[in-house]
């Protein structure tokens, strides 16, 4: 009898951890994409992120995520929801102007809700279209319809909400009953970039940073286990860029190659969007091109091709890109810095193959292979992943399956 009772248990613990069972078909996982900005593809590997290396340890991580051009918020977080560059989505900046729309700013909450401003198909409008429910915790164009869809539960951008009532929802959202779950959650996390600005990536207050979120994404993973459904939510942490110190001493003054009353500077930095006055475009480049070592300057339809940054309407007439740790602004914003005392912080935008603009990447769950590394890739690719995921047919993406077939199981 007490073997037979040994017997039953070690049954019963099988069924417990899922072993021998049958794995979850893609139709019925679930997906949970949390999105930590600012996070460094090393910031793995600081003291603080014991839970992200667990979750890493069971399933797979990169090497590094490379953002788009430019490694800036709102065009990463659309690009990784679409697989579309801003060149296709038209999320160019974090700033931008549209000769239709006007201006767009991310605090702008009106514009947030502008369904023109957002083109492509983010995952939450493909998995709704397809008939599975999608819930949104805050993403760039998660507060909109785009072609007359959005997730069925979304929440309104608010930054000073704490991050224990993120997190309170999204676990009441998997504890729905199946039938009427969301399939795909949206998760938003800022601390690592609001630290990281103003410290720098090396700082304590960036470990303390990171030890938050960490503890944040320990808290959802043993939810998760405890609602029984570690066999079925497949989860892939993600952030939009890295991060690079800056200072004072490195900073390129517009004002002292051109006039900026003749010019609308829409955008300032690390890439600087220049809209001069009808018919002085040529003047405004010549007198920017080559004129300081650290600054690239570009006709649009000049920037590198491996940028994707040439076709889209709002993309303005010159673009220009400081190097890795160069600030572009004015003398007016020299003096604002001095008047503040501010002499270092940090900041990205920058060229998106630069090791310091790489993002973390990690990913475990039910559809995941485990115990890997890949190599970097692209974050246009994780759309076709997340779709893969969720069994959904994909839109029209410039990502490719193929790139991260390696993170399936």
């Amino acid at each position: 009898m007490r073997a037979l009772g040994l017997f039953l248990a070690g049954l019963l613990l099988a069924g417990a951890s899922g072993c021998g069972r049958a794995p979850v078909p893609p139709t019925e996982q679930r997906l949970l994409l949390i999105s930590l900005d600012g996070f460094r593809w090393d910031y793995v590997d600081r003291p603080g992120a014991v839970r992200i290396r667990e979750l890493a340890s069971r399933g797979v991580r990169a090497e590094r995520l490379i953002p788009v051009f430019p490694s800036k918020t709102y065009p990463n977080h659309y690009s990784i929801v679409t697989g579309l560059t801003p060149d296709k989505h038209g999320i160019v900046a974090n700033t931008m102007r549209d000769s239709v729309l006007g201006t767009f700013r991310n605090s702008d909450s009106i514009a947030q809700s502008e369904p023109r401003w957002w083109t492509g198909e983010p995952i939450w409008v493909t998995a709704e279209k397809q008939g599975r429910r999608a819930a949104s915790f805050f993403w760039p164009g998660s507060e909109t319809t785009i072609d007359g869809v959005g997730p069925t539960w979304w929440k309104r951008y608010r930054h000073t909400l704490p991050n224990a009532e993120r997190v309170a929802q999204v676990l009441d959202w998997l504890a729905l009953p199946a039938d009427s779950a969301p399939a795909l959650i949206t998760l938003y996390l800022s601390d690592t970039d609001d630290i990281g600005h103003a410290a720098g990536p090396l700082a304590a207050a960036t470990d303390s940073a990171i030890a938050r979120v960490d503890s944040v994404v320990g808290t959802l993973v043993d939810g998760i286990a405890r609602l029984g459904l570690t066999d079925v939510v497949n989860i892939i942490i993600v952030a939009d860029h890295g991060m690079t110190e800056i200072s004072a001493d490195r900073a390129i003054v517009l004002d002292d190659y051109i006039d900026l009353k003749r010019v609308d500077v829409v955008d300032w930095t690390p890439v600087a969007a220049i809209a001069p006055r009808a018919g002085d475009e040529e003047r405004v480049y010549r007198a920017l091109h080559g004129k300081h070592p650290h600054l690239q300057v570009f006709r649009k339809g000049e920037v590198p091709e491996r940028w994707h940054f040439n076709t889209n309407p709002r993309i303005t007439p010159i673009v220009a890109v400081a190097d890795e740790g160069w600030t572009i602004t004015s003398r007016a914003q020299v003096e604002r810095w001095r008047a503040a005392g501010w002499t270092a912080g940090a900041t990205h935008g920058y060229d998106p193959e630069l090791v310091s603009m790489g993002a973390v990447f990690v990913a475990a769950g039910p559809g995941i292979a485990q115990g890997k590394v890949v190599p970097p890739f692209r974050n246009v690719h994780v759309y076709p992943l997340m779709a893969e995921l969720l069994g959904l047919r994909p839109a029209r993406t410039e990502g490719s399956l193929d790139s991260v077939r390696a993170v399936l199981r």
